[in-house]
């Protein structure tokens, strides 16, 4: 068995009967309903489904940016915590070590330069001398393509350019798993396809990507995908 069929195997998210629920004033609204599914180390994860089907709930639930109504999510690269028992410092250490968020609107910060967004979660968690943070940041620039655009401010980059930033800033720590919620909605087709490229490297090496799309164009990078219907699984692919 190669190392890389050995890392596939490696589950490092594990959602059991996830549920989000809001009360309206008509009554509850079940945005999901019993999702379980789990994410493993190579995985090229799509989230599909219509407008309102559910899908920013679920990565916000998987990222801890939002509360489970019931269920558990499970993250396994860090011994099996459950997520929705975290406090919310505990949290926030959680996604900078373990999960790398990227946004479709890139949210940088724009009086930071490029390394200086892609050296911030380096800050938050402290896990690495200050002394190593700028070559970290500047290897993974580097290796995303915009090394030279390192000293620039976000509003000085095209929108291509700012996705691959906010790729390194979520790579920053060497998490196990990236999420990202629409991250070519903003983008052409050639930088989108590029984009893709770049996920997929990364799965290549070992790490996991879930990513929320309505774009079908881009199936033919997706090694698995779930589609939602109205909060619930509708249809799986890949064995997810």
């Amino acid at each position: 068995m190669n190392e890389q069929a050995t890392t596939e195997r490696l589950r490092v998210l594990a959602l059991s009967n996830v549920s989000k629920s809001y009360e309206t004033s008509f009554g509850p609204f079940h945005a999901l309903r019993n999702i379980s599914l789990d994410v493993e180390g190579g995985d090229l994860l799509a989230i599909l489904g219509k407008s309102g089907s559910g899908k920013s709930t679920l990565v916000n639930m998987m990222t801890g940016l939002d509360s489970l109504s019931s269920g558990a999510i499970w993250s396994c690269a860090s011994g099996g915590k459950q997520v929705e028992q975290m406090d919310q410092d505990a949290l926030a250490r959680w996604r900078g070590l373990e999960v790398g968020v990227v946004f479709q609107f890139f949210q940088l910060l724009p009086t930071l330069t490029v390394a200086e967004n892609a050296i911030l979660p380096m800050e938050f968690c402290n896990c690495f001398p200050r002394k190593e943070q700028r070559d970290r940041a500047m290897a993974n620039l580097s290796n995303l393509g915009i090394a030279e655009q390192a000293d620039k401010l976000p509003h000085d980059l095209s929108g291509g350019q700012q996705q691959r930033a906010a790729i390194a800033r979520a790579l920053a720590n060497d998490p196990a798993v990236l999420v990202a919620d629409e991250p070519t909605g903003n983008l052409d087709s050639e930088t989108s396809a590029e984009v893709m490229e770049l996920f997929t490297d990364l799965c290549k090496a070992g790490k996991a990507v879930v990513m929320v799309t309505h774009e079908r164009d881009l199936s033919k990078y997706f090694n698995k995908s779930i589609l939602l219907a109205d909060g619930e699984i509708a249809a799986r692919t890949g064995g997810v």
